[in-house]
């Protein structure tokens, strides 16, 4: 049986804490717990910071905030600066609107192995009821409850998911979401972390993992297994994406294993 890796688990946020006391409160409930956690902040307000600090006061894993002021959606430098002040061997990344799992955790560790990396899929949530969840937080989801969408993402298999995974592979950059991936910390600092040439919304994850890709660091096929359900919002202003592909586009190009503006300038 292999050691299971220390580990850092990163929820990013942005000014939305009813959103982000569902996130903790179902790391709280994990069979397995991280060894810290890092809420990385892209400029919140003050509610944000109080609702961190309330959870500080009796969470049973170290709980550090990493916060910058709010100059736009950045958050590939948030992430890079809370990973620079990760102190674990294995980093889980999460959005600070998704309920997670009580497996999730351990399903990650198990399927962590050296020379890969993870990217888990999510289980969307009606805007009914999401708001049923966070006036009442009873985070007791199934897959038959009215207003769960993509079911199959809500299945709980994770010997199926390891028996499918001897005859099919992850197919590259498709279906990769931010809100639920996993990597080595070494891996990430070997690339310089998130471009911060991306700003706005979309595009920084996909950017991240091409140069992954070229380091010769594969994606772990990871179905019915690391379940989140993500809470209903608008979405994100999206007219930086064209912007985003040009950069993306250059890491292919070039084939990319480094990018100039990274986690470098933070260790």
């Amino acid at each position: 049986m292999k050691p299971t890796p220390s580990s850092t688990l990163l929820i990013s946020t942005y000014n939305w804490p009813e959103a982000l006391e569902q996130t903790l409160l179902s790391v709280k409930r994990q069979v397995l717990l991280p060894d810290e956690v890092i809420i990385a902040d892209d400029g919140s307000k003050q509610p944000t910071r109080e609702l961190i600090s309330r959870f500080q006061a009796d969470f049973p894993v170290p709980l550090h905030h990493v916060w910058h002021p709010d100059e736009g959606f950045k958050l590939g430098q948030i992430r890079n600066k809370a990973i620079a002040s990760a102190t674990r061997d294995y980093l889980i990344q999460i959005d600070g609107d998704l309920i997670l799992h009580p497996s999730f955790v351990k399903d990650h560790l198990t399927a962590a192995r050296p020379g890969h990396f993870i990217g888990g899929s999510r289980v969307l949530l009606s805007e009914e009821l999401s708001k049923r969840i966070l006036k009442s937080k009873n985070q007791q989801i199934s897959l038959f409850d009215k207003g769960v969408r993509n079911k199959l993402n809500a299945l709980h298999a994770p010997a199926i998911a390891h028996f499918i995974e001897l005859f099919k592979k992850e197919k590259g950059l498709y279906n990769l979401r931010g809100c639920n991936m996993s990597f080595w910390r070494d891996d990430l600092i070997l690339v310089n972390g998130y471009n911060e040439a991306i700003t706005g919304w979309g595009r920084e994850d996909t950017e991240l993992v091409i140069r992954l890709y070229n380091r010769g660091i594969k994606r772990v096929y990871f179905k019915l297994q690391g379940i989140v359900y993500h809470l209903y919002h608008k979405e994100y202003d999206r007219t930086s994406v064209l912007k985003n592909d040009a950069v993306v586009q250059e890491a292919i190009e070039t084939n990319s294993i480094w990018c100039n503006t990274g986690i470098a300038q933070y260790l």
